[in-house]
């Protein structure tokens, strides 16, 4: 069982695409481990929104809902539940549902209209299947999107799996996220563009350390905005280029029942550091605690300074709960 509260910040980088919010990390221990995992298996029903395939039969009856704090009133919302059915095993449904709050309204002129409000949500429904030491798992998402009354519909999905060594905790993944097509547009002179992506990443658990590693390599497909020439600042070297394609978690188990997390993501950093300092901006920390059957999750994720995210998840074995009292 899990609860979860964490923070994570947006890279201008999704701005370029619509429908980004199905980028978010939209859980606690994802948020807190670096905004990208797509390799953590068997661990928190969530991350099949990051990877279809790591979520298996083992989290069955698990039900989620975290809720996640960012600046101003802008919140993010999910409900996750896994459930298996005698006949196809184990089918996960998830809600996802981003509030951008209440937004002022300007004219070409800069004259207000009045203000307006905006959100984004995404039903979920995904399956994996188990071969031998892999497992495979497909996404079908249908999205939705209102800004300032002006509407867009997408159907997506997401293909992805994991390598589960049979003796070491070792897994790496691969998913290939948001292939779909546009059901309508925003208007008729818009032009969305889906955050088509594919991700790549490990996790691993050295034998005689109590700390679990994970790393992700994400934006592998087409070219990236690393930077503005009307900026004036230089062009980003090759290393940093690099860098801003990975992410990094670790997890330390101090007991079986409490972790702490950190995670670094390269390119929040970059993007929102202040000129003259970096004020902590994508780096992210959080921890997980279990309280009888129910974990709970924090982590805090830093944007610039004075400004963070927080999100809260709780989560629990409902079906073993209605087991017990049905005896």
């Amino acid at each position: 069982m899990w609860v979860g509260f964490s923070s994570t910040s947006l890279a201008q980088i999704a701005a370029t695409k619509s429908f980004g919010f199905l980028d978010v990390p939209n859980n606690a221990r994802l948020a807190a481990l670096g905004g990208i995992n797509v390799s953590l298996s068997d661990r928190d029903i969530n991350f099949f929104y990051s990877n279809p395939s790591l979520a298996g039969d083992t989290l069955a009856g698990f039900a989620s809902a975290t809720y996640q704090f960012y600046i101003a009133d802008i919140g993010n919302a999910s409900f996750t539940y896994g459930h298996n059915f005698s006949r196809i095993g184990t089918v996960v449904f998830g809600i996802q549902h981003l509030n951008y709050g209440t937004i002022k309204g300007y004219d070409d002129t800069g004259q207000e209209t009045g203000d307006f409000k905006s959100g984004e949500t995404a039903f979920v429904i995904s399956k994996s299947h188990q071969i031998s030491n892999f497992r495979l798992g497909a996404n079908l998402k249908f999205a939705f999107s209102n800004i300032a009354g002006y509407r867009a519909n997408a159907l997506l999905a997401d293909i992805g799996g994991v390598f589960i060594h049979p003796h070491q905790e070792f897994r790496v993944g691969l998913t290939i996220r948001n292939i779909g097509f546009v059901l309508s547009q925003y208007s008729e002179t818009s032009d969305v563009s889906l955050p088509f992506d594919v991700q790549v990443g490990l996790t691993f658990k050295p034998e005689h350390m109590p700390i679990r590693f994970s790393t992700s390599a994400y934006n592998l497909t087409g070219e990236s905005d690393y930077f503005d020439p009307k900026d004036g600042e230089p062009e980003p070297g090759t290393l940093d280029k690099v860098l801003r394609h990975f992410t990094f978690g670790a997890e330390i188990l101090v007991h079986k029942n409490v972790n702490l997390m950190i995670g670094y993501n390269y390119l929040v950093h970059q993007e929102l550091k202040l000129p003259d300092s970096g004020g902590g901006a994508g780096l992210s920390f959080g921890f997980s605690a279990m309280i009888k059957t129910f974990e709970i999750v924090f982590s805090r994720s830093a944007y610039v300074v004075g400004n963070a995210g927080y999100a809260f998840t709780l989560s629990k074995n409902i079906d073993n709960m209605m087991k017990r009292r049905k005896i």
